[in-house]
């Protein structure tokens, strides 16, 4: 297999943005709410589809690096921004603001693209990667919409969130109360429009040149950007976290852990791996929370790790 590396990924930047521009197809799925942007590629040997739900803020632009890697490992590979992120449409005037008026419509939205992208362009087996909020959206679409996944690969899912200082309890009542009062699109407290964090800051990973090609790209593309969420978006998250605990999916998953993870809860990914069948569990060592995103010598475990499912899955 082939593993793009910390040390060569500034001078692949121009391969990749080659492979971005004219290798990759991108076009936009219109939606009854607005228009969505996706890509997706295929090898003329691919045997097996990926299929990425990505996570909160980020965007197939974001991703380019790990297309660019399933494709030379030859995987068909299909991405979608989800709606207020990316360049999908984005509900509120003040686009910064994080905002779903209900979890269930991403999963709307995904039931959607793989019904007329990815069926349309691909009929053979296929797995479903996903990060973080876009694990939630994995979680909740395969126990609630018919599908034809093999298998599932969800990296630190977003089935729980830390509160930082505030008890979780009480972050959910502010939550419930702002939107019986009508305050679903405000910030919720602590939140603000895009802020990059220094490297030195930041709890997402502990690779500096990925970190900063991430940063660099949302300040090139300044329509990229997202900032926190509302607190609509944290009772549409709420919602979800509290169903977890009676969804039930048949699909083999697998659950990547981030050992130091400071933005999902990891016993709330340890409940479910004890509750569902056919579902592992594999804890990273030092690993911070974008699992995609960090140093090699976590990464290439990680994607070690995502061939072995994909093949156990599909053979």
């Amino acid at each position: 297999m082939f593993y793009s590396n910390e040390s060569e990924l500034k001078s692949n930047k121009p391969t990749i943005e080659d492979f971005y521009e004219k290798t990759l197809v991108k076009s936009y799925l219109n939606t009854p709410c607005g228009q969505l942007f996706y890509a997706y590629v295929k090898p003329s040997n691919a045997h097996i589809a990926v299929v990425i739900s990505s996570g909160r803020i980020e965007g197939l632009d974001k991703y380019k690096e790990l297309l660019w890697e399933l494709y030379n490992n030859n995987f068909a590979v299909f991405i979608v921004d989800h709606q207020g992120q990316g360049r999908s449409y984005r509900h509120l005037k003040n686009k910064h603001k994080g905002y779903v008026k209900h979890f269930n419509n991403y999963c709307i939205d995904l039931d959607l693209f793989n019904k007329q992208v990815v069926d349309t362009h691909w009929q053979g087996k296929k797995v479903l990667l996903s990060h973080s909020m876009g694990g939630a959206i994995a979680l909740n679409y395969l126990a609630n919409f018919e599908n034809s996944y093999n298998g599932a690969f969800l990296s630190a899912p977003m089935l729980d969130i830390y509160t930082k200082n505030t008890p979780k309890p009480l972050a959910k009542l502010v939550a419930n109360s702002a939107k019986l009062f009508g305050f679903q699109y405000s910030y919720a407290l602590g939140q603000s429009d895009y802020a990059p964090d220094e490297f030195s800051q930041n709890v997402l990973t502990s690779s500096k040149v990925r970190y900063e090609l991430f940063r660099q790209t949302y300040q090139k593309t300044p329509l990229l950007q997202l900032g926190g969420v509302t607190y609509g978006w944290l009772y549409a998250a709420f919602s979800f976290i509290s169903s977890v605990d009676r969804l039930k999916v048949d699909t083999p998953l697998y659950i990547a852990c981030a050992q130091n993870d400071e933005v999902v809860d990891n016993k709330a990914l340890y409940k479910l791996t004890n509750r569902l069948e056919n579902t592992v569990l594999e804890s990273f060592p030092n690993a911070k929370h974008e699992l995609f995103f960090e140093r090699d010598e976590i990464r290439q475990p990680l994607l070690k790790s995502l061939y072995q499912f994909c093949e156990s899955v599909t053979a």
